[in-house]
């Protein structure tokens, strides 16, 4: 994926895309074994915002609002750890599924951290 203003790879873009993508797949393999599972519903809807915070912050009317979009998709992403956490223990998640998402999120959240302490740097200096 690339950014559509500068034409460069997006790397947080495309690793936002691919794990909204994981957490569609997720979310459908909850739902198959169960009618209602309110829990797939909040793992849904914390799992794939990110990735439309994401975009969103790419047409950020200023910084501020830049640093206000990647902060909620960094509480968002928190918060799908959480879910995944709850649904590990509770053994409605394999192991495997499990460790490779958890990374894949874990692995977002300190990309979201490092893009949003080196706006406020580059704030504070200009």
């Amino acid at each position: 994926m690339y950014n559509s203003v500068n034409k460069k790879p997006d790397v947080l873009r495309a690793k936002t895309f691919a794990f909204a993508k994981q957490i569609v797949v997720l979310y459908q393999k909850l739902e198959e074994k169960q009618k209602f599972f309110a829990l797939s519903k909040q793992l849904l809807r914390s799992g794939t915002n990110p990735g439309a915070m994401v975009r969103e912050a790419a047409g950020a009317e200023s910084g501020r609002d830049f640093i206000h979009k990647l902060s909620i998709a960094q509480k968002e992403m928190g918060e799908t750890i959480y879910w995944l956490e709850l649904l590990h223990e509770t053994n409605y998640i394999k192991e495997e599924d499990f460790i490779q998402i958890k990374t894949n999120a874990e692995e977002i959240l300190r990309i979201l951290i490092a893009s949003i302490k080196t706006k406020k740097k580059n704030l504070a200096t200009s």
